[in-house]
């Protein structure tokens, strides 16, 4: 193997810049050449890419986003599209194709690797945690503490004011950004979708708490488990508490990625290039209980990842 493309698909994550990296300079480093694909597929498709040197990531592994940029593309979904990419595949010389991102990004890389045979080795980055076959994913650290630090801010206005908060998180339909920022973030009560809930139980925590004199309480709720609005104005009917919601929305994604993020991005970018190189394909690289590994596409493609219980259960006795 001579050249390797590398490109990023789906929802940006921070720690995507210090993945493609390390893919570059691990490859570099052995004699292989680099072409970095802008925009995902949709890039793929229109030959919108070129050769990466050294320089090409120097100065990046800070930065949040994606140097190459990100695009969703409906053109990869057809037949059609997927050979005008193969075509881009033979006029630059690819011999392997790494690509980074979540569920979706991975299921158009199995289906291109199957029809045309090219390598393909996938990098879980998505700030969702919902990947099947890693422990984590690339940019889930770093929206957990954006999310945090955004509790920790709003705690002290309602704590100031005397309120109750909603705060809605990402995730689509995973709860893990809500599970892990409403354990580290205290909060009274954590909404997800893996996990049925009722409002009424809720708000006689919150009624428990304030005989007790507690002043204020953070509600989390994930996106995929109910509306922040709709469960704020169902708290303020229930118990006449001023009940102000708060939705983060895409603030969670962008920002300085972690020192976490940063190395396992490194970590997973290197490993996928040292597959490339020893003739393996169709493998998601992810990292479970310290370890990097690889796992079949066949073993991650719309596998469930489940959520902690017991780290669920650890945050409800906390936060009594």
């Amino acid at each position: 193997m001579q050249r390797i493309g590398v490109l990023t698909s789906g929802g940006d994550a921070s720690g995507m810049n210090s993945c493609i990296r390390a893919v570059v300079r691990k490859a570099i480093y052995h004699g292989l050449e680099v072409i970095g694909i802008r925009r995902g597929y949709s890039g793929f498709i229109d030959a919108d890419m070129g050769p990466m040197n050294l320089g090409s990531v120097a100065d990046i592994i800070s930065r949040g986003g994606t140097i190459l940029h990100t695009a969703r593309s409906e053109r990869f979904k057809t037949k059609e599209g997927r050979a005008l990419a193969m075509e881009n595949v033979e006029r630059f010389g690819i011999q392997g194709l790494v690509v980074i991102g979540g569920d979706g990004s991975f299921t158009g890389a199995s289906i291109f690797s199957q029809e045309h045979g090219v390598p393909v080795i996938c990098v879980p980055g998505t700030i969702d945690n919902d990947i099947a076959g890693t422990d984590y994913t690339i940019g889930f650290d770093t929206a957990v503490n954006n999310v945090v630090d955004a509790i920790n801010k709003i705690r002290d206005t309602a704590t100031s004011h005397e309120r109750t908060f909603v705060i809605e998180v990402m995730g689509r339909n995973s709860g893990n950004i809500a599970l892990a920022a409403g354990l580290a973030g205290g909060a009274e009560s954590i909404l997800i979708p893996e996990i049925p809930f009722n409002v009424e139980d809720i708000c006689k925590k919150l009624l428990n708490g304030i005989k007790r004199g507690k002043l204020h309480s953070v509600i989390l709720v994930a996106e995929g488990a109910a509306s922040g609005l709709e469960i704020g104005q169902q708290i303020k009917a229930l118990t006449g508490f001023d009940t102000k919601v708060t939705i983060l929305g895409h603030l969670q994604r962008g920002g300085i990625p972690t020192a976490f993020d940063r190395i396992l991005a490194a970590r997973l970018g290197a490993r996928a290039v040292e597959l490339l190189m020893a003739g393996e394909t169709h493998k998601m690289v992810g990292i479970r209980a310290g370890e990097i590994v690889a796992t079949d596409l066949t073993e991650v493609l719309g596998k469930p990842s489940p959520i902690n219980k017991d780290m669920y259960h650890l945050a409800r006795i906390l936060s009594i």
